[in-house]
């Protein structure tokens, strides 16, 4: 599965079931309308498992920007971890590089983000990383090149991040453009309209 490019609420209103998921909300504008996209709830049919653990699996895939590759790769990953494999799962794609960068405030969007990792713009402990799915470790400290400050800053200014959620297992610094991750975040901490326990039966059938 490639990445998605289309209409974030439309798809949003496809596989959340209702709900927004966790990623920039003034994106959507009126919440008001946020049933499935297609038929009435009246006439629309019962969906099967299948159907209800796909769309689990997807809803993760969009929030964290992954391909199918990915979020396998981090599946595998996950069960041979001791501990509940779906918060283990949701826990190692919060470490990502880019889904830090953009919870810290450093970027406006999740692939904003990825393009700022990508380009060489963040800094890990001083050292240049640029693959998005880099693995931050409790205790690091992430901050903007010296160079991609000034783009950064008019960046933010045009487009500003936005949160209704606090993510306070992240320390962020925005006048200095620097971030620390404190600890890896617990489940009650993450989007509550996530459905891992799903996306883990979905991938050991």
């Amino acid at each position: 599965m490639s990445r998605y490019r289309g209409p974030i609420k439309r798809l949003s209103r496809k596989i959340a079931d209702g709900n927004v998921l966790d990623i920039n909300p003034k994106f959507f504008g009126s919440t008001k309308r946020m049933s499935p996209p297609g038929k009435s709830a009246s006439v629309r049919k019962k969906s099967s498992e299948y159907a209800i653990q796909l769309s689990a699996k997807q809803a993760i895939l969009f929030t964290y920007g992954l391909r199918e590759k990915q979020l396998r790769r981090a599946y595998n990953r996950a069960v041979r971890k001791k501990g509940v494999t779906g918060t283990i799962l949701l826990q190692y794609l919060e470490s990502r590089l880019d889904k830090i960068v953009y919870r810290s405030g450093l970027a406006a969007t999740l692939p904003q983000a990825r393009q700022l990792v990508c380009h060489g713009h963040i800094k890990v402990d001083g050292r240049k990383v640029d693959i998005a799915s880099y693995e931050v470790s409790p205790g690091q400290i992430i901050t903007i090149r010296e160079k991609s400050k000034k783009f950064v800053k008019q960046l933010l200014e045009v487009n500003p991040y936005y949160t209704e959620r606090e993510n306070h297992w992240i320390e962020a610094d925005l006048e200095n453009f620097a971030a620390k991750f404190k600890e890896v975040p617990q489940r009650e901490d993450l989007d509550p309209n996530l459905k891992e326990a799903l996306v883990i039966e979905f991938y050991s059938r």
